[in-house]
């Protein structure tokens, strides 16, 4: 009971801490303080373990300064001065031993950190992630979900290579159940994050990075590149709907009915530069096997989608046209 009334008090103190961040402030609250899924909470965990720690030697340091300041002010007559002073062996102890041991304990929850939530092989996954709590939810799916991440000028293509389907800014996954990302861009920079489910991780062009989250709840979380990428940037943003294993199936068997096909030729013209100003979701079937490939091969040959000249202020037009 003390060691959980204990926690409860270390969130609230952390959530404090950073009311001032407008990173953790979007629509829908501070999203960043409620995980869904066991990656964005050992993120948090992690996080306000350093808020904690940095707080223990920041808030004491405050106080003895204020303190000082007061007692050894000129006014006060019982402030006792001895300029023979020159050396104490306990204060050395305390201003070398505190800030040793507190990089030392900061050392090891970094460590203990990175693997837990290691894009490429997170370790909090390997644990059993379905709880009595979750399980509510529903049930994993038969086997974990792969997911090829594409970005352009300004939008997401995710691409499921085992079902040869693909939609545009729209994630689909099923709860409980591990997803596996391949991300690369068409285009420049940008990052791929989801702040109640997985944090943040650069997508780079000519590359191929990887990223990995699991869903415990669900519901539609908002993803957004903190990259900024141009004068659509803004608009670059994505629905996470985590659903249970058979809304996934029929919402994959619905997206394979598709008339529309992903090949090689049909990726050159969706990734020319767009602003997909109210959010609207397309669907792809008959996705070419290759195409993640085909678009780093693209992007070492030179391929480039030129932005329009006078884009920003079209968009300016655009937006004042319809307020």
């Amino acid at each position: 009971m003390v060691r959980n009334n204990l926690w409860r008090a270390a969130r609230a103190l952390a959530a404090a801490s950073v009311l001032l961040l407008s990173g953790c402030v979007r629509k829908g609250g501070l999203v960043l303080l409620d995980p869904k899924g066991p990656i964005a909470a050992a993120e948090l965990h992690f996080t306000i373990l350093d808020v904690v720690i940095m707080l223990g030697i920041i808030v004491p340091t405050a106080i003895l300064v204020i303190w000082f300041m007061w007692h050894y002010r000129a006014t006060n007559r019982k402030a006792r001065y001895d300029g023979r002073w020159d050396h104490s062996y306990g204060i050395e102890v305390v201003v070398w031993g505190i800030p040793i041991l507190v990089v030392a304990v900061l050392s090891y929850f970094s460590y203990k950190g990175i693997f837990e939530v290691d894009p490429y092989n997170p370790r909090i996954l390997d644990k059993p992630h379905v709880t009595a709590a979750t399980a509510r939810a529903g049930a994993p799916a038969s086997r974990p979900v792969d997911v090829n991440v594409i970005t352009t000028d300004w939008q997401w293509l995710f691409v499921y290579p085992k079902l040869h389907i693909a939609s545009v800014d729209k994630l689909v996954v099923p709860v409980n159940t591990p997803v596996r990302f391949r991300l690369t861009s068409a285009t420049v920079d940008n990052a791929f994050m989801i702040p109640q489910l997985v944090g943040q991780i650069e997508i780079m062009p000519g590359m191929r990075t990887k990223q990995a989250l699991l869903a415990s709840h669900l519901g539609t979380y908002r993803g957004f590149s903190a990259e900024m990428s141009g004068p659509g940037f803004a608009w670059m943003q994505f629905h996470a709907d985590v659903v249970s294993a058979a809304h996934f199936r029929k919402w994959a068997a619905m997206v394979a009915k598709s008339p529309d096909h992903m090949t090689d030729g049909a990726f050159d013209a969706f990734a020319q530069p767009t602003f997909n100003l109210h959010e609207k979701s397309r669907y792809f079937s008959q996705v070419q096997p290759g195409l993640f490939r085909y678009v780093i091969h693209q992007v070492h040959m030179g391929k480039v989608f030129t932005t329009p000249l006078g884009a920003g202020e079209l968009m300016t037009a655009h937006m004042t046209r319809v307020q």
